[in-house]
C-alpha cells in the first residue's frame, strides 16, 4: 500500500535562503507524526508546501497520490490546517463562521451544521455558538480554529501548536481528540515545541534543522540510537559496606553505599539477578526502576 504522504528531495528556496533542503520522507495512513525543530528550521515552510500554499522549488510531494503543486485544489479538500496564528473573522458568530468554511469545502448545509454543532459541544463551546468571535478568549479562538480544520473530516490534519494558550483541561480535550482521530484512521502532522505532547501523541518523530532532516524514527528507536541502553537505578534502605560482585549482563554506571545505576540490554535477566544478589547479602531494596528518558533528551542531543 502506498504511503499517504510522500516527499522526495522536497526543496524550497527564497532568493539566497534555502528554507527546506532535500526533504525525503513517507507517512502512512493513521500515523501521528511530530515535526520538530528550532525556530527557523523549515517546519512551517514544509507544511505550507504540503498543504499546497507554497510551490516547491524542486523535488515533489504527494498527498493521497495528489501532487501538491499540480493538484492544489484536490489537496486542499483532503487536508485540514491549523496555523500557529489562525486568522478568524471576528465579527462573525462561531456557528456562522464554521458554516462558512464548511460551505467552502463543499459540505451540504445539513452536514456542515451537524458537524459544527457536534464539534462545538465536544470542545465546550456549545453555549457560545451564537457569540461573536471578537468576544472569545485566546484559548476559545484556538478551539474554533481547530474545529474549522477538523470540520470536513480531512484525511490529513496539519496542526501547528494546537494547544497554544489553552488551559490544562482544554489542552487535554485537544490531545484526546487527536488520539481519537488517529484511532479513526486520520493522519496527523503535529508541529510543536511541546515535547511532552509530541512524545505522548506521536508514532514517529521528524527533526529538522536548517532546512535538513536530521532524524526520522519512532521515539523509542531515537532514544535507543542517541541515548544508548536504558539506565536502571537500585536504591537501598540502609547503606552497605560493599556491593556483591555483579557481572554478566550489567554495565555499572555509578555506585555508592546507598544506590547503584547500571545499563543492560537484557533487563528481564539482569534485574532479577541484581535482586537475588542483594537478597543474598541481606540488603533491603527500596526501589529498582528504569530512569526516565524523555524526548527532550533526544531533541537537545540532536539540535545542540
Amino acid at each position: 500500500m502506498s504511503p499517504l504522504i510522500e516527499t522526495s528531495n522536497l526543496t524550497k528556496q527564497f532568493e539566497t535562503l534555502t528554507a527546506v533542503n532535500g526533504l525525503t520522507l513517507t507517512v502512512d495512513e493513521g500515523t501521528v507524526l511530530a515535526l520538530l525543530g528550532p525556530n527557523g528550521a523549515g517546519k512551517t515552510t514544509t507544511v505550507r508546501m504540503l498543504t499546497s500554499i507554497l510551490k516547491p522549488t524542486s523535488g515533489y510531494a504527494r498527498i493521497a497520490g495528489y501532487d501538491v503543486a499540480r493538484a492544489a485544489t484536490a489537496v486542499r479538500h483532503i487536508v485540514g490546517h491549523l496555523t500557529e496564528f489562525p486568522g478568524l473573522y471576528m465579527r462573525m458568530r462561531a456557528l456562522e463562521y464554521l458554516d462558512f468554511f464548511g460551505e467552502l469545502q463543499g459540505m451540504t448545509r445539513a452536514d456542515r451544521r451537524a458537524r459544527a454543532e457536534q464539534l462545538l459541544e465536544r470542545f465546550g463551546l456549545g453555549e457560545a455558538r451564537e457569540r461573536r468571535l471578537a468576544g472569545f478568549s485566546k484559548g476559545m479562538r484556538q478551539k474554533v480554529a481547530l474545529i474549522r480544520a477538523m470540520l470536513h473530516q480531512p484525511r490529513v490534519l496539519f496542526l501547528d501548536e494546537p494547544t497554544s494558550a489553552m488551559d490544562p483541561h482544554s489542552a487535554k480535550q485537544v490531545r484526546d481528540a487527536i488520539a481519537d482521530l488517529r484511532r479513526d484512521g486520520h493522519t496527523i502532522i503535529l508541529c510543536t515545541h511541546n515535547l511532552y505532547e509530541a512524545e505522548t501523541l506521536a508514532d514517529r518523530i521528524v527533526v529538522v534543522r536548517r532546512g535538513k532532516l536530521i532524524a526520522f524514527d519512532t521515539p523509542a528507536q531515537l532514544k535507543h540510537d542517541l541515548l544508548g541502553l536504558p539506565v536502571w537505578h537500585v536504591r537501598l534502605a540502609q547503606p552497605i559496606a560493599e556491593w556483591p560482585p555483579l557481572n554478566g549482563h550489567l554495565q555499572i554506571e555509578t555506585q555508592n553505599a546507598f544506590e547503584m545505576a547500571y545499563r543492560t540490554a537484557q533487563p528481564e535477566i539482569a534485574n532479577p539477578y541484581v535482586l537475588s544478589q542483594l537478597h543474598a547479602i541481606g540488603a533491603q531494596v527500596v526501589m529498582l526502576g528504569e530512569a526516565p528518558r524523555s524526548l527532550e533528551d533526544v531533541y537537545l542531543k540532536l539540535v545542540q
